[in-house]
C-alpha cells in the first residue's frame, strides 16, 4: 500500500538534511510506505529547486536517494526494494529505569528516532532532572515522553500503566547496580532486581507484550580465563549483583522456552563511560562512585582528593587492570539496533555483547582524561582487590553481524564528553550541598 499526501511537517526524526537532487518535486509531499514487515514515512520538501529531506532517518535516506534520481513518479516496484530494511517509527516503548545513566541516554536516542516513550523509574538511584533535560534535548520530540515514578514491585501501579498504553516492546534497565553494596546487602539486591523483573514479566505477559530488551552485564563472565569474551563463554558471577543479572538471563530464556511468542534480547554491557556531547546529561552516582570514570571526574572537579589504583602488577602493558570501555551513546544506539532485531521472526532469546572489542588499562584511561580535562589526577597505588579480573574485553562480531551495530567512539571522545558533562555539572544533577 502506498499513500501520498501533502504535509507541512513530520515528527519522525530530529535530523534535517539539505541534499540537492536533479529531479524536482512539485509540491511538499509525504510518501507513506507500508509493507508486511515495517512502516515509515519519507518527507520531501521542495523549496527553490532544492529538495530537503526532513525528519527522515539517515539509514533510509542513504538507501533512498540514489534510487529516487532514477524514477519519478515512484512506481510500486520501487518501494519493494525497501522490503528488507527494518525501520520502526512511532513505536510505543516502555523503558524501566529510564531516568538512570544509560536509561536516560537511551531514551533520548529513542525519542530522536521517532519512538514514543513511557519511562517507569522509582528514582532510588536516579533523578527526574535527567528526564527534564532529555525532553529539552529532544526538542519537539520531547512531547512523546511520559514519566511515571513507580517501583516495578508495585504490580497494581504497573498494571495501570500497561492498561493505559499498548506497548510494542519493553527495555528493562531498572535495578540496583553497586557491586560492593550488593555484597553487604544481598537480600536487598535479590528483592529489588529479581522481584521487580518477575513482576514486570508477569504484567507484560498478561497484556500481550512479549518483546523485551534486557540490560544485562559483562559481570556474568566473572573472571574469564581468556579474552575476548564471546557470548558462548562459561558464565559465573562474583557478587550478588552479578548473580541477579545471571538469574534474570536464565528466567528470560526459560520464559521463551515455555512460550515461543516471546522475543527477548539480552545485552551484556561492558564498561559504559562518557556522556551526551551537549554536557546536559551524564552519570551522577549516589554516594561514592563504584566505577572508574565517575570517580575520576569527581577528582577533577575537586570533590575527591585522589584515585586509588588497585593492582599494579598485572600481566598488562602497564601493570594495571584492562577493561573494555564503551561510550554511552554507542550503548544507547545498540538498544535501537536491538529493537529492530526484535522484528525478526525467529529471534527467540538471543544474547549480544556490547563493547568496543578493545582493552584499555586504568592508567591509559586516566591519561586520556587528563588530556581531555587538562587536570592532573593524583594517584595512590595499592594492592590488588580479591576477585578483580586482570583483563576483560568483548568479542563484538556477533552484534556487528546480526544487529548491524558497531561502537564508533574511542577513549578520547569518551573522556572529552565525560569532562564536558563534569565541568558543566560538577555536582551532577544536584547542588554542592546535596547528598549526591
Amino acid at each position: 500500500m502506498i499513500q501520498s499526501r501533502t504535509e507541512e511537517r513530520s515528527s519522525l526524526h530530529s535530523a534535517t538534511k539539505k541534499i540537492p537532487v536533479t529531479d524536482k518535486i512539485p509540491t511538499t509531499t509525504t510518501w507513506l510506505i507500508t509493507t508486511s514487515s515495517f512502516s515509515f514515512k519519507i518527507i520531501f520538501i521542495n523549496t527553490n529547486n532544492v529538495t530537503l529531506y526532513k525528519y527522515c532517518t539517515s539509514f533510509s535516506l542513504a538507501n533512498f536517494l540514489p534510487l529516487y534520481k532514477h524514477t519519478n513518479p515512484l512506481p510500486l516496484s520501487f518501494f519493494l526494494l525497501f522490503r528488507d530494511i527494518t525501520v520502526f517509527m512511532a513505536k510505543s516503548i516502555l523503558v524501566t529505569g529510564g531516568a538512570g545513566y544509560i536509561g536516560s541516554h537511551t531514551v533520548l536516542q529513542l525519542l530522536l528516532g521517532g519512538y514514543s516513550i513511557v519511562v517507569v523509574d522509582n528514582l532510588d538511584n536516579s533523578s527526574d532532572i535527567a528526564l527534564k533535560r532529555v525532553k529539552e534535548l529532544a526538542g519537539d520530540f520531547g512531547k512523546n515522553l511520559v514519566f511515571h515514578q513507580v517501583d516495578l514491585r508495585d504490580k497494581p501501579a504497573l498494571e495501570k500503566i500497561f492498561a493505559r498504553t499498548k506497548f510494542d516492546a519493553v527495555i528493562h534497565f531498572a535495578g540496583l547496580k553497586a557491586v560492593g553494596e550488593s555484597v553487604q546487602k544481598p537480600l536487598l539486591y535479590f528483592n529489588n532486581n529479581l522481584t521487580g523483573t518477575i513482576t514486570l514479566l508477569e504484567v507484560m505477559a498478561s497484556h500481550g507484550c512479549k518483546q523485551l530488551v534486557f540490560s544485562s552485564s559483562a559481570t556474568v563472565y566473572g573472571c574469564p580465563k581468556e579474552v575476548p569474551c564471546t557470548e558462548e563463554f562459561p558464565l559465573s558471577a562474583a557478587s550478588p549483583y552479578g548473580r541477579t543479572k545471571l538469574f534474570i538471563e536464565g528466567i528470560c530464556c526459560d520464559i521463551y522456552r515455555s512460550d515461543s511468542e516471546w522475543k527477548i534480547i539480552l545485552l551484556r554491557y561492558f564498561n559504559p563511560v562518557g556522556a551526551h556531547p551537549s554536557g546536559h546529561i551524564g552519570e551522577d552516582p549516589r554516594g561514592i562512585p563504584n566505577n572508574l570514570m565517575p570517580y575520576v571526574q569527581q577528582i577533577a572537579v575537586g570533590r575527591r582528593p585522589h584515585l586509588t589504583v588497585y593492582g599494579t602488577d598485572y600481566s598488562t602493558k602497564d601493570g594495571t587492570g584492562v577493561r573494555d570501555y564503551i561510550h554511552v551513546i554507542d550503548l544507547a544506539d545498540g538498544h535501537i539496533a536491538a529493537l529492530r532485531k526484535l522484528s525478526d521472526a525467529n529471534i527467540g532469546c538471543e544474547v549480544y555483547n556490547l563493547g568496543t572489542g578493545k582493552g584499555t588499562s586504568v592508567l591509559e584511561m586516566v591519561a586520556a582524561f587528563e588530556k581531555a580535562s587538562r587536570k592532573k589526577i593524583p594517584l595512590v597505588m595499592a594492592a590488588r582487590r580479591p576477585g578483580d579480573a586482570e583483563i576483560v574485553y568483548a568479542a563484538t562480531e556477533k552484534a556487528e553481524r546480526e544487529l548491524n551495530w558497531k561502537a564508533k567512539y574511542g577513549i578520547d571522545e569518551m573522556c572529552r564528553d565525560q569532562w564536558n558533562w563534569a565541568g558543566k555539572n560538577p555536582y551532577g544533577y544536584g547542588s554542592s550541598d546535596s547528598t549526591n
